[in-house]
Order: C-alpha cells, then structure tokens, then sequence
C-alpha cells in the first residue's frame, strides 16, 4: 500500500504516520528524516542538501524528490510506504507520480487530516517543552504539568520554543495554505483524497484513519 498523508502543522501527521505504518507494516518515510539520515551519512544529497542550509537557502525540489526516490527504492519499501512531508508542493506530487509511473506503481490512497485552525494553534502554542530533557513534553490545556512551568518528571524548567508562539504557527498555516494545500485538488482530481477528521483521542483518529482505507477497499489488517 502506497499512501501520502496530508494536513496542517498540529493536525498529528507525525503521530499518525509512525501509527499507520506500524499498522500496515510499511516503512514511514518523512521529509524530516530524509534529510537527517542524509546529512548524518554525509551522502552527495546530503552534503547537496546541506550546502543549501547553511546558505540560509530553501533546498531545491530536485533534491528533495531524489532523497525520496532513493527511500522508496529501498527493499523495505517494496512493498509500500506512507509519504509524511513528501509531496510539499504540486511540483512535487506531479514528481512522484512521474517516479511511480516509470515503476509501474501508483497511489492507493491520500490520506488528509483535516483539524480546525484554531484548534490547530491551540494545540502547538500550548505545548512546553523541558529544557533538562526534550523528551518531556506537556500542553497548557491538555496535559498540564502539576506545577507551572516546572517539569514532573525531572523538575526541569518548562519553555515555549520560538517556533511553537502563535504568530509563528499561523505563519507556518499560512505557508501550508499556500504552498502545500493545493495538492489537496491536485489528488482529488484522481479520486485519492479520503478525508479524516484529525480532533479527538489519538486512537480514535487512528481508527477513523483505518476504517476509512477499508472503505477504500485496501486490505487493511
């Protein structure tokens, strides 16, 4: 099964992604991870993608659709994959379909979670994170420490990262509306969207995720 998953920051792409690939068993493949891996392997896209960063400089396209084209055509994916972060943009998804036509593969499914903008806001501008220890996390609303500001686990000093403020993540909203959005119609156009409703427990989201790929007619375990 070949699956993209879509949807806005907060939506719990990254939640979901690690959950559906593990139930599908097919390999998660996420943009953030490409990159990683590459940069820590020091491969020629690697060193490619870096020289872009340190420039202060977006990466080209080309690069990110052959980081993707080289994880794709491990053999852990043969069998499928779940894209998270990939395609970003049309030109991308235009990119992929050209790669899995020349495999003589296709897409089964594009999975969209779909959670309200304020929600979505609510959920990244309350998260705190522990500055002892990274790992730990709390939300102002949802999961709140027992004491303000200090961390339960280790008594570590809780802060809001720069790119978790408000301003900031209706400016990363308003670069997904633009730049990713569209690739929405894009697959809509070949019958592949199945929208989910990304609010509630992480389970239940999960669930409604699985559900909808059988109602696709895909064989879900």
């Amino acid at each position: 099964m070949r699956i993209v998953l879509v949807g806005p920051p907060g939506a719990g792409k990254g939640t979901q992604a690690t959950r559906l690939a593990e139930k599908l068993s097919i390999p998660h493949i996420s943009t953030g991870d490409l990159f990683r891996a590459n940069i820590s392997q020091q491969t020629e896209l690697g060193k490619l993608a870096k020289s872009y960063m340190d420039a202060g400089n977006l990466v080209p396209d080309e690069v990110t659709i052959a980081m993707a084209k080289d994880r794709m055509e491990q053999p852990d994916a043969e069998n499928g994959f779940l894209l998270d972060g990939f395609p970003r943009n049309v030109s991308q998804a235009e990119a992929l379909d050209e790669l899995l036509t020349a495999e003589h593969m296709e897409l089964d499914a594009v999975l969209d979670l779909e959670a309200p903008e304020d929600e979505v806001v609510k959920r990244i501008a309350g998260r705190r994170i522990c500055r002892k220890d990274s790992s730990h996390v709390f939300h102002v609303t949802y999961s709140a420490p027992k004491k303000e500001g200090v961390c339960d686990v280790c008594g570590g000093e809780l802060y809001q990262r720069d790119d978790d403020s408000e301003a900031t993540v209706r400016t990363r909203l308003e670069v997904y509306h633009t730049q990713t959005e569209p690739i929405i119609d894009y697959y809509k156009a070949q019958g592949l969207v199945v929208t989910i409703n990304a609010l509630g427990p992480v389970d239940e989201v999960t669930g409604r995720a699985l559900e909808a790929l059988k109602r696709q007619g895909e064989p879900v375990q």
